[in-house]
């Protein structure tokens, strides 16, 4: 028996109906469904799903996003499109299988042990041999034969003879029934724990998607789920120290809360790290309370160990953070800002006076995260922008660096600690922002000074830009930070340019001081930004571009170069008076000349440059923190999963009993010659292999005693 490819041909006089149920019910429509749901899954694993909009814009652009967007590329697995053809493949598929399973089972029963003696002769396996035996003790001794190596065995007698007909591997043709009601039994275990149910919830229950904020006890009804909701999947975040009893069940255009049986409280969060700074164990020790009972169970919760309570699994999903208090300090970016500090909690924000000079427009502080641990690689292999030296190409080489282990690397790592960071955005009247990342310990990037990391981007998905403060003798800012509070300050700068042209000059000529602290002054002036006919590009005013920007335009080409190293070597001495002289109002030592001195000052430069195109008026280190986690799990009631699992257990077994099991039937024909018996026997199998050559090499020679 063949499996039909063709559907079900229903008696009816409409020709649309018996078209529809025809091509519904056959295998190429299921194959072509199947086919469909592939390729809408790879969509689903190499586009990432549930991103904000923005990112999906800044990637493939406004057309192109919206376009996917209408088309539910962004949340393939819940698109109505995709649990429509779900649907179908399970009608298809189950379609296929009533056409197909009583003709399956018919000849599971079968033998066929009236084909006729002629037609053995047209087999491709066939064997003729005498026998020394009468018919009747043949065919007996033949079954007997085939009954003990596995075979069913019927004998039939005829008037002219006997007939034994016997049958192995039937096995196969259930694992057609097998797989086909595996993808059935999928596909309904997924539309169950999918967001079919959700909806249809929503739908007959008047529920609404909630696109709002606020605190979760303040949603009003129509936006919750109750709970005794079939099946959802929803995430779940507690503090520690706290308890909660709401989901948050994402959908594509905002959110539903499910409201669960029980409430969770977080006792303790545990996290330990890899030397690599990723997390090698969170866990979470809770008390499970039921709201109609009270009854209580305390467990822990760990990835992979989830932990099933009035019929809800809770699984061990992420961390995040709980809320934690932190302590700012406002560091002045320009004369206009004041230092000062102030508290907050991650996920709350703070309201500011923008005092640059430029009016009081109010900012928006905004704190979003706060990581403890910050490991990076500074090995030798870590931000390698350089190119491919072509003298060092070496075809083996480049394939063993390739090939083998994942594990395996060519740079050698670096691990470090680089310690905790803030990240928060600054926000402006209009809603636009930005957001920061300070590190809160000084950083040793190998250039002999360890500095501060000021980060800001403008989009989240563009890269941190960061700002290099050096740290001090007393491994603090304080020292870069009065040395920019005296740039600004046109007192100390006349001062410090008077101390470097007495240091420079020869006293007996005091012209030369006069010029050179012109000069000096000139520089010093055009650096700090408060030169108002200078201005460099993007209107941005100081640092080493309008030095560079007024040479250029001052100086012949001719001349430049000796121009611009004698400014620069001037622009430096007076910004080491200018931090001599903090360093005397500060009560503290007088630096002393030398390597460690240079690099501090010249990284000190730099920074200072760089500081006049720092995109907010004031920036804020971290000083202070009190860390509260949180635990994000994902609590799902999932009925399907066992549908799930009995279909990947039938998928299984039908797939293997399909591929190893060879379904062969076996005829001998048993006739009377003279005083003895002649056999004719032929052998069928679903699959010309070698083995099955073998087999019937085997078997002719032990029932028939055949050699040819």
């Amino acid at each position: 028996m063949s499996v039909s490819t063709h559907g079900l041909r229903v008696k009816t006089r409409s020709h649309a109906v018996r078209t529809g149920v025809e091509l519904l019910s056959s295998m190429r429509f299921s194959i072509s469904l199947l086919t469909i749901i592939c390729i809408a899954s790879v969509i689903g694993t190499v586009l990432k799903q549930h991103e904000p909009v923005g990112n999906y814009v800044n990637q493939f652009g406004p057309f192109w996003a919206e376009v996917f967007g209408a088309a539910s590329l962004y949340s393939v697995y819940s698109a109505w499109w995709f649990l429509l053809i779900l649907l179908f493949l399970v009608i298809s598929t189950s379609l296929c299988i009533a056409r197909n399973t009583p003709k399956i089972l018919a000849d599971l029963k079968e033998y066929k042990e009236d084909i006729r003696e002629q037609s053995l002769k047209a087999f491709g396996h066939r064997a003729e041999a005498a026998l020394d035996e009468q018919p009747q003790a043949a065919a007996q001794r033949v079954g007997k034969t085939l009954a003990g190596g596995g075979w069913k065995v019927k004998l039939q007698q005829r008037s002219n003879g006997w007939m034994v007909a016997a049958k192995a591997g039937s096995i196969s043709k259930l694992g057609y029934i097998a797989a086909h009601s595996a993808i059935v039994l999928v596909c309904v275990g997924g539309l169950l724990d999918g967001d079919l149910v959700v909806r249809a919830q929503m739908l007959l229950a008047g529920k609404s998607l909630y696109t709002g904020g606020g605190l979760i006890a303040d949603v009003k009804p129509q936006y919750r789920l109750p709970p005794g909701n079939l099946a959802f999947r929803g995430n779940l975040l507690v503090a520690e120290g706290q308890q909660s009893s709401t989901a948050v069940i994402d959908q594509a255009n905002g959110v539903v809360l499910q409201d669960l049986p029980f409430a969770v409280e977080l006792k303790k969060f545990i996290v330990e790290y890899y030397s690599t700074g990723m997390p090698k164990l969170f866990a979470s020790d809770v008390v499970l309370r039921d709201k109609a009972t009270g009854r209580t169970q305390a467990a822990r919760i760990e990835v992979n160990h989830p932990v099933k309570f009035d019929g809800v699994e809770i699984y061990q999903s992420s961390f995040d953070d709980g809320g934690s208090h932190v302590t700012l300090q406002a560091l002045p970016m320009n004369a206009a800002t004041k230092p000062f500090q102030i508290q907050g909690v991650i996920g709350g924000s703070s309201q500011l006076t923008k005092g640059d000079g430029e009016g009081n427009d109010k900012l928006t502080l905004e704190y979003t995260g706060l990581r403890v641990i910050n490991v990076e690689n500074f090995g030798d292999g870590a931000a390698d922008g350089t190119g491919t030296d072509v003298r060092k190409v070496n075809l083996r080489t480049s394939l063993e660096a390739s090939l083998g282990a994942a594990n395996k690397s060519t740079t050698t790592k670096a691990l470090r600690n680089v310690g905790p960071s803030v990240t928060y955005r600054l926000r402006d009247a209009s809603g636009q922002a930005r957001e920061f990342q300070n590190y809160m310990l000084p950083v040793d990037m190998g250039d002999g000074v360890p500095v501060f990391l000021l980060g800001v981007r403008n989009t989240p998905d563009a890269p941190y830009r960061y700002l290099r403060v050096p740290a001090d003798d007393h491994s603090s800012m304080d020292g870069f930070m009065q040395l920019r509070a005296a740039l600004g300050n046109a007192t100390l700068r006349e001062e410090a340019v008077r101390r470097y042209a007495a240091l420079a000059v020869d006293p007996s000529r005091p012209e030369l001081a006069h010029q050179l602290g012109a000069s000096a002054l000139r520089a010093l002036t055009l650096f700090a930004g408060v030169d108002k006919s200078a201005s460099t590009l993007d209107g941005h005013r100081g640092g080493l571009q309008a030095v560079s920007d007024f040479i250029e335009t001052n100086v012949p080409q001719a001349e430049r170069a000796r121009a611009g190293e004698v400014l620069i070597r001037i622009l430096n001495g007076t910004l080491f008076e200018l931090a001599q002289i903090t360093r005397e109002r500060a009560g503290l030592p007088a630096l002393v000349p030398g390597a460690k001195t240079q690099a501090f000052m010249t990284q000190a430069v730099l920074a200072l440059s760089d500081a006049q195109l720092y995109p907010a008026p004031m920036a804020f280190a971290l000083k202070d923190f009190t860390q509260v986690q949180a635990s994000v799990f994902q609590v799902a009631r999932a009925p399907g999963k066992n549908i799930v699992f009995l279909g990947c257990g039938l998928l299984i077994f039908g797939v293997f009993s399909m591929l190893y099991v060879r379904e062969r039937r076996l005829w001998v024909w048993i006739t009377p010659q003279d005083d003895k018996a002649h056999a004719t026997m032929a052998l069928s199998t679903n699959r010309k292999t070698i083995d099955g050559d073998r087999e019937f090499e085997r078997l002719k020679s032990k029932l028939i005693g055949s050699k040819d």
